[in-house]
């Protein structure tokens, strides 16, 4: 817990115990809607999602996703607050698009983001132990270097990395203004397993960021990762180091291009990227849904007295 988080008191309500929790999800439904129904599924009971705005008043939590009030601060709820009642920030955006962070001081009491810090970590991907070490089998590799970009940025990390790279090695860029990538899941796998490494650069460093650049386009895809992003240091805290290539370990786009023409020619050294998966296995997020659920456990040991003072300390310190 940082300074820019507090936590006072450590008491549980003994009617939480027994009551319905309610979560209200402010500005629900999103663009990907899911139903809110679906608690028991979970094996949690006595929790109540709803984005019914007239239950505002008695709801315990109100969970506000930043992209829908960063822009409009009247967005937020205007009636008093409830003293019992806790706002929960939802945002899973870097600050490269989280805007108007200064809109949140002292209005928060957690958080849902995917810092490893938050009140609730959200990440995009975990790795997962397996019991038994398993077999696996490498998908056939005829190409080389892909990279799927939505969004273009000029002058961001990534674009002046790749800039550089693409001059010494290779790369086929899908997305907007690029190479067709069917819609489908699975048009989309069977594109990128077919390359030995996948860039996996994010549009942002920032402490924790690893997103399903990571997750889904290299690791689901069994391409080899290179990332660009937060530290090495900070990969390995989610990821084994020995699965992934860090642009932070070569002195240049140019030697981080030999080193990928090397593996190319090298099989055996090629496959050691793969050996952590005997071991471990790759859990994609679980969704918002269950998330959302949980939360419920949670406040059912750990009702207490919490504020942010600033939302924008907290999620830009490193």
């Amino acid at each position: 817990m940082t300074d820019s988080m507090r936590t006072v008191g450590n008491t549980v309500s003994p009617l939480m115990q027994d009551r319905e929790i309610i979560i209200l999800i402010w500005k629900h439904p999103w663009i990907h809607s899911f139903p809110l129904d679906k608690c028991h599924e979970y094996g949690i009971l006595g929790c109540k999602l709803s984005a019914n705005s007239s239950l505002y008043s008695v709801a315990d939590v109100v969970l506000i996703r930043h992209v829908d009030i960063m822009n409009n601060k009247n967005v937020l709820p205007q009636q008093p607050r409830p003293h019992f009642q806790s706002w929960i920030w939802f945002n899973m955006e870097p600050s490269l698009i989280a805007k108007n962070l200064h809109f949140l001081d002292n209005m928060f009491n957690m958080t849902m983001t995917f810092r490893l810090d938050s009140n609730f970590f959200n990440p995009y991907g975990k790795i997962k132990m397996i019991r038994d070490p398993q077999n696996f089998t490498i998908p056939p590799k005829s190409k080389l270097v892909s990279w799927v970009v939505s969004k273009w940025y000029p002058g961001a990390p990534r674009t002046a990395y790749y800039e550089e790279l693409k001059k010494h090695i290779y790369i086929d860029v899908y997305g907007k203004n690029h190479k067709y990538l069917g819609r489908s899941k699975d048009e989309f796998y069977a594109t990128m397993s077919q390359y030995k490494f996948y860039l996996a650069f994010e549009n942002s460093v920032q402490k924790d960021y690893i997103t399903e650049k990571l997750w889904v386009n290299a690791f689901q895809s069994w391409a080899v990762p290179v990332v660009l992003g937060t530290s090495r240091k900070n990969y390995e805290q989610f990821v084994p180091g020995d699965a992934f290539i860090h642009v932070d370990d070569f002195p240049s786009p140019n030697e981080l291009a030999k080193y990928l023409l090397e593996l190319d020619k090298d099989d055996e050294k090629y496959r050691k990227y793969f050996n952590w998966r005997h071991k471990y296995r790759v859990q994609l997020n679980e969704g918002p849904k269950y998330k959302f659920c949980h939360i419920c456990s949670f406040l059912r040991d750990n009702q207490v007295y919490q504020t942010i003072p600033s939302i924008k300390k907290w999620f830009l310190e490193d």
